[in-house]
């Protein structure tokens, strides 16, 4: 167990120095973590707020995984790495429209 988190943290850092989308994500969440906890009514609003901003770093840690993986397997350009990157980068990019979706429900309803 001890050894996993060593893992997990050396792939947090390696998130957090390496990939800008990363670093603005979390800066992100440095704000809207502690604001979702104070923001939310219940513990399920909490839990909601929360819940969608750590998954669009969730999903930006698996982004950049496959991402560098693709990267590494090959530098060329080839249509079924276009695809997985792109479809990774969708990925992203609905967890950010979830975030926002939740968030505005959340506090304007």
């Amino acid at each position: 167990m001890l050894e996993a988190t060593r893992y997990s943290l050396a792939g947090l850092a390696a998130a957090a120095r390496e990939e800008e989308a990363f670093r603005l994500e979390l800066a992100a969440a440095a704000l809207l973590v502690p604001a979702g906890l104070l923001l939310g009514a219940s513990g399920l609003e909490r839990a909601l707020l929360v819940g969608s901003v750590l998954l669009v770093l969730l999903v930006e840690l698996v982004n950049s995984a496959l991402e560098a993986t693709v990267d590494r397997v090959s530098l060329e350009e080839h249509s079924l790495a276009k695809r997985a990157k792109d479809m990774s980068s969708a990925a992203v990019m609905l967890a950010l429209v979830n975030a926002g979706v939740v968030w505005l429900l959340v506090l304007f309803t």
